[in-house]
């Protein structure tokens, strides 16, 4: 007897075992390290047909979908074999290390569990999913859909920008060239700039050259034993406007540059194949400090302006012998090399006889690499008002000279004017040099007069007339008037009784008239039927009674009330009853003309009467 519970307890046991081997409930996940907000999947998988599935609890993630049950068949060498999965959706909530425990299933009675597994969750995308969307994006690079931005730190030493200056320091309106030159190594496929250096304390003049595409040429140039393709991006010549260490900002452009990306078939690289990335790079010059000196105050003379550099000065005019009125060119030339646009214009003198006007000034002036140079004239318009010998004197001009480190101070020749008359002339008084000043020039003086006999007052003008305050007046009157004429007229249309009975007589003329009409026409009946109608009309408005309630009887004690005398009232229903009766039979014993008469009258003795 003992012997079969051994028998039945071994064959339990190798039951068990081959149960176990048979069937595998397992649980994976698809990423064991996950960022925050990333979905991730977890699934449980049994190679048997199991029932009764209970999940574990998901603590620390939010559940996305799930459970998405899924089955599947396998036939190998005649054997089938089947197995089903549950698979949920989650997401990372926080940072953290946590569980998914062990979810549970029914295979054939037992109760079988999956193992625990533990999922780190780091901050915002993981490391495995910035590596996906680098891999990503440099797929996308290679199918040229972006541009990825870089860093410029990793590329500083194959491109940058470079601000130099031909000199550091320098005086007040001293010239001084500032250049930005691209450096580099790698390939440019595009840039842009993004923002020019602010150049406050300077008076900047950009040498235009460089605006050409054409014009800009690239060089071999060797730095450190590096060579760079080196081009020329912007050029400035500055003039400093103050004393003191003036900082240059840095100028900040974006380039793309093209990037090789190694393929990991080596055949791909031997034949040049492989793929690129565009990669955009924020490059910024340096800084660039510039000491301004003052210019010396020591010898400095009272012509000075503020002109630095060389320059020489002349003067001519177009004609020394004109007559009055006649118009004169003088001009004042500049020439040489320095800061010829910022010289103000010299205010030479000139004889108060003549007429000056503004000058006009005519600038040929080179800027390149070495400065700025050239011609400035001034040339002012100058016209005598009278005859006579005058001069224009001399004027000075001064400049600090920088290669002499001295003020120099040059003087221009003066010039004799021979102003013959002219055909007119000015009588009186003419404006000065600078049209401030007047002066009196003219000998022939108008004496004041005594005796007043040929003096007459002229007449008073438009303003303080009796007209003046007539219309003055006017506008306020129109306005009183016509308020007061709204009054009245609103109050007497404001009885819509009063104002049919006021109308009754106007209407009742309107069917006279038709009547008399078809009078003339000899169209009788019609005739009747107006002289009928306009009687009727007459009395529904004047009596204020409605046209389907107006009869005989209603006229008679309506009219009666309103002492209209009795044979009035007979006749007027008599001609009544006569124009209804002609409108269907003719009538005999007066004419049309008198019924139409006697109407009209009937209505004129109403209307005085009531």
């Amino acid at each position: 007897m003992k012997l079969k519970y051994y028998i039945l307890l071994l064959l339990l046991f190798c039951t068990t075992v081959l149960f176990a081997q048979g069937v595998k409930f397992t649980a994976s996940v698809n990423k064991t390290e996950v960022g925050t907000t990333e979905q991730f999947e977890v699934t449980f998988t049994i190679n048997s047909n199991g029932e009764r599935f209970v999940p574990p609890n998901f603590n620390g993630f939010l559940v996305e979908s799930g459970p998405n049950v899924s089955q599947s068949m396998t036939v190998i060498n005649g054997a089938s074999s089947s197995s089903m999965a549950y698979s949920y959706d989650l997401v990372a909530v926080k940072e953290g290390t946590y569980t998914i425990g062990a979810a549970t299933i029914v295979v054939n009675g037992k109760q079988l569990s999956t193992s625990p597994i533990k999922i780190k969750v780091v901050k915002g995308t993981s490391a495995a999913q910035a590596n996906a969307a680098r891999q990503q994006q440099q797929q996308q690079q290679v199918q040229g859909q972006g541009i990825v931005a870089g860093h410029s730190k990793d590329i500083n030493r194959d491109l940058f920008i470079r601000a130099d200056v031909n000199k550091t320091s320098a005086y007040i309106g001293e010239q001084l060239t500032l250049s930005y030159r691209l450096y580099t190594r790698v390939a440019l496929v595009g840039s842009e700039l993004e923002k020019m250096s602010d150049q406050n304390g300077f008076y900047s003049q950009e040498i235009k050259s460089l605006n050409n595409p054409n014009a800009v040429q690239w060089r071999i140039e060797t730095i450190k034993g590096i060579k760079y393709n080196v081009t020329e991006i912007k050029q400035n010549i500055l003039f400093p406007e103050r004393a003191g260490n003036i900082t240059i900002d840095p100028m900040i452009m974006d380039f793309i540059v093209r990037e090789t990306v190694q393929s990991a078939d080596p055949f791909d690289n031997f034949f040049g194949g492989g793929s690129y990335n565009d990669v955009k790079y924020k490059i910024k010059s340096s800084p660039v400090v510039i000491h301004v000196k003052p210019l010396p105050e020591s010898g400095k003379p009272a012509s000075f302006s503020g002109a630095v550099g060389r320059f020489s000065v002349t003067t001519s005019v177009d004609k020394t012998d004109l007559k009055a009125n006649e118009p004169l060119n003088y001009k004042i030339t500049l020439k040489g090399k320095g800061n010829l646009k910022l010289l103000k214009p010299m205010a030479p003198e000139f004889p108060l006889d003549f007429d000056k006007y503004d000058p006009k000034v005519t600038d040929t002036i080179t800027d390149n690499e070495t400065g700025e140079s050239g011609t400035r004239v001034y040339t002012y318009l100058l016209i005598p008002r009278h005859g006579g010998k005058f001069n224009i004197d001399p004027i000075k001009f001064s400049y600090y000279d920088l290669s002499a480190g001295k003020y120099v101070s040059q003087q221009t020749k003066g010039f004799t004017i021979n102003v013959a008359k002219g055909a007119t002339e000015s009588n009186v008084t003419s404006l000065g040099a600078d049209k401030q000043d007047v002066k009196l020039l003219n000998k022939d003086i108008r004496y004041i007069k005594t005796d007043g006999s040929d003096i007459s007052k002229d007449e008073e003008g438009f303003y303080g007339s009796g007209l003046y305050y007539f219309l003055l007046l006017l506008g306020p009157l129109l306005f009183v008037g016509a308020l007061v004429y709204g009054k009245v007229y609103e109050m007497n249309n404001s009885d819509v009784v009063k104002v049919k009975s006021r109308k009754a007589g106007k209407i009742a003329a309107k069917h006279l008239a038709s009547a008399k009409a078809q009078l003339t026409a000899n169209n009788k009946p019609v005739f009747y039927e107006n002289v009928f109608k306009g009687l009727y009309g007459y009395l529904s408005d004047k009596l204020n009674i409605a046209a389907a309630d107006l009869n005989r009887e209603k006229i008679a004690t309506e009219l009666k009330a309103r002492e209209l005398d009795e044979p009035t009232i007979n006749e007027l229903l008599e001609t009544l009853d006569l124009c209804d009766m002609a409108r269907f039979a003719p009538v005999s014993g007066i004419s049309e003309q008198e019924v139409f008469d006697k109407a009209k009258n009937m209505i004129n003795n109403i209307e005085d009467k009531i």
